[in-house]
């Protein structure tokens, strides 16, 4: 039973339901393509470089989503999160102990400085215990930590290395050296002194430093210090190098694995805090089948994130799939917002893919297994290829890998083709997906492409009065004249800029 348990502990992940494993990964095009890169960049400034891999590896069933997006309900509660970062804050502590004591050369300060990790490690895990104890839980995911974070810390090789080494610092921290200078002559005595050991300089000017503490060099003074603490308390010293080889290692791995994967968390959960303080919103997505895939008041977040520093309004707007509903085809003058709504549903259902809240109002998102996208691309100067055959190359091997129910995100292909030729692609690409019981959306100039399908879905980039663009997506039948004006605008051909020219 105990061998199973220990087993059992060994698999346990708060990301994956059924322990942790190599799971699918993200294309990198999807993640340049949506302007994820931005986000992923802003959370691992927040939970540290070595989540940016936690975040381009998705769950791989619906019922794995759920676990994860259930979990995040737990870390977003106040005292949750409070735990959780601090217990993060002791490991961190931890592990800088660890890189300065690869410094130390001294190997009684060595080993001082080993006790030290060991003991924020346990004083982590102990506050952890204790917060979630008083916690409301209600993930699967949290509470099976909470109970193997119990078992460990019951036990008694826990409990022991935990005793043993706050004990001995307990006796070192109330080691205490008086120094006295009289006639040219230091005297170094064990006992009781007022004021601060930092506040006393060595006979070079120096401020003394504790020998036991984060800087790895010791003056000529500290080292002789640390020998007459060695004779004056043989028994200490002899037990101090003993009980740090003793627990040489330490980690417990589902510990530090849990730490690790409750970074990924943390980082969104902060940041979700700072964003809602600047008055953006965010939810928790519904993945119902028998409800409409749709959201409102939905925005694109790495947008959002970079429209707090500089002051410009994000726009934000609704869609909603009706029964038999499969594509989007999205026309509209350049510059409208086309682009950004389309990166904005790629987010959608790429957050709630790996289990967060999304930025929106409300919504509901069915499981898609993939997340495709295409958008247009440069030529490339290194094949020498031009910018169509560029678009084809990468498009070819979405096409080839026939993934059923995917997402799919394309914007503006095949602009460099003559419009009959485009149009013909186009349709083509549309019926392709669609035949595979997809769902997505389609940036482009050609209005034709609206009507190639009975599935398909006319929506407007809307302009004001005035033509200037509102950033709102609405349906709408695509317009002539918008489609023109893209045209116009994109080739700059518009009266004053031809009148210049000329």
């Amino acid at each position: 039973m105990a061998e199973e348990m220990r087993r059992e502990e060994s698999d346990f992940s708060i990301l994956d339901l059924h322990g942790a494993k190599q799971q699918r990964r993200e294309s990198a095009a999807c993640f340049q393509d949506l302007n994820l890169d931005t986000v992923i960049d802003l959370l691992a400034a927040k939970g540290g470089r070595s989540i940016r891999d936690y975040y381009r590896y998705l769950p791989e069933t619906a019922e794995e989503e759920a676990y994860r997006r259930a979990v995040y309900g737990d870390v977003r509660k106040k005292d949750v999160f409070d735990a959780l970062t601090a217990f993060s804050g002791k490991v961190t502590s931890a592990e800088k102990l660890r890189r300065e004591k690869e410094k130390v050369s001294d190997p009684m300060q060595r080993a001082v400085w080993h006790l030290r990790e060991i003991e924020a490690f346990c004083t982590g895990c102990d506050m952890l215990a204790e917060e979630l104890d008083r916690a409301k839980l209600d993930s699967e995911g949290m509470c099976r930590f909470r109970d193997i974070l119990r078992d460990i810390l019951g036990q008694d090789d826990y409990r022991r290395m935990r005793d043993s080494v706050c004990g001995i610092m307990r006796k070192i921290r109330r080691l205490r050296l008086v120094i006295s200078y009289e006639k040219d002559r230091m005297q170094v005595t064990l006992g009781e002194v007022s004021g601060e050991y930092r506040a006393m300089p060595d006979n070079t000017g120096k401020l003394l430093q504790n020998p036991f503490s984060s800087n790895p060099a010791l003056t000529e003074l500290e080292n002789a210090c640390l020998r007459i603490l060695e004779k004056k308390k043989p028994e200490l010293f002899r037990e101090i190098p003993e009980v740090s080889q003793c627990y040489e290692q330490y980690e417990i791995p589902v510990l530090i694995r849990f730490e690790k994967e409750s970074r990924f968390y943390l980082s969104y959960a902060a940041l979700q805090r700072e964003m809602e303080e600047k008055g953006f919103r965010f939810t928790e997505p519904g993945t119902s089948d028998d409800r409409p895939f749709e959201a409102k008041g939905l925005y694109d977040l790495a947008l959002a994130c970079v429209s707090v520093k500089n002051g410009k309004t994000v726009v934000a707007n609704d869609f909603r799939y009706e029964e038999g509903e499969s594509f989007f085809v999205l026309t509209g003058p350049n510059q409208g917002g086309k682009t950004t709504f389309a990166r904005s549903m790629g987010q959608l259902v790429y957050f709630t893919r790996i289990g967060l809240d999304v930025p929106a109002v409300q919504a509901n998102v069915p499981f898609f297994r993939e997340i495709q996208t295409h958008f247009s691309v440069e030529e490339s100067v290194e094949t020498g290829r031009g910018k169509l055959k560029e678009e084809l190359v990468r498009l070819a091997p979405m096409m080839e890998a026939r993934k059923q129910g995917s997402f799919v995100v394309i914007n503006e292909l095949f602009t460099t083709a003559a419009s009959y030729d485009a149009r013909i692609m186009g349709r083509k690409v549309l019926e392709h997906f669609i035949g595979l019981g997809c769902r997505g959306i389609y940036v482009t100039h050609l209005k034709e492409l609206t009507k190639v399908h009975e599935r398909v879905v006319s929506l407007q980039a809307m302009l004001d009065e005035h033509r200037n663009p509102t950033f709102e997506i609405r349906r709408g039948e695509a317009t002539d004249a918008a489609c023109a004006e893209n045209q116009v605008n994109k080739y700059r051909l518009t009266y004053e800029q031809l009148k210049e020219r000329l």
